[in-house]
Order: C-alpha cells, then structure tokens, then sequence
C-alpha cells in the first residue's frame, strides 16, 4: 500500500513550496533559495521513509496472525488501516 513518489514528483513539490513561500509577503528568505529547497525535498523524502516504515509495521502486523488474511480482501484492509492508525497515532500524527 505505500504510495511512493519518484524523485520526479518530489522535485516537482519542492518547487511549487518554494514558490509559495517566495509568493508570501510573510516569508523572509535567510538562506539561498536552492538550499531551502534542498531541505523542503530532505523533508518529503523522509516523511516518505516513515510512512514506509509504517506500512510494513501495519503488515507485519497482519501477517503474524495466527489466522492468514488475504491481502486485499475486506478484513486484510480493515486491519491495515487499523494497524497503520495505531502507529500513525504513536507518533502523535494522527488527530482523533
């Protein structure tokens, strides 16, 4: 289930950030605009690796269970969701 983005994409979205606080009256550069996206794609890039990480916990999860789920039927999806929510709320990430 993970929803990877390609360099591409990230690329991409680094931009169109950079773009949006540069369009901000509110916003004062005090680094050079290429090192601030720089750290913008940093950013993505490991907020990627920790809803990564997340995924194969939440299927960890499933698979250690004594009864076999089939990925992609309704429980299997049920229990991902459920598994992925509970990190997610470990991290203080998701708002209930």
């Amino acid at each position: 289930m993970s929803n990877r983005l390609s360099r591409e994409k990230i690329n991409f979205l680094s931009k169109r950030i950079l773009e949006a606080l540069t369009k901000n009256d509110r916003v004062e550069f005090l680094d050079d605009p290429n090192e601030i996206r720089l750290c913008i794609v940093k950013s993505i890039e490991e907020e990627m690796r920790l809803y990564e990480t997340l995924d194969k916990r939440a299927i960890e999860k499933i698979q250690s269970q004594k009864k076999v789920i089939e990925e992609g039927s309704r429980e299997w999806e049920i229990l991902y969701r459920k598994y992925y929510n509970d990190e997610l709320a470990k991290l203080g990430k998701l708002s209930e």
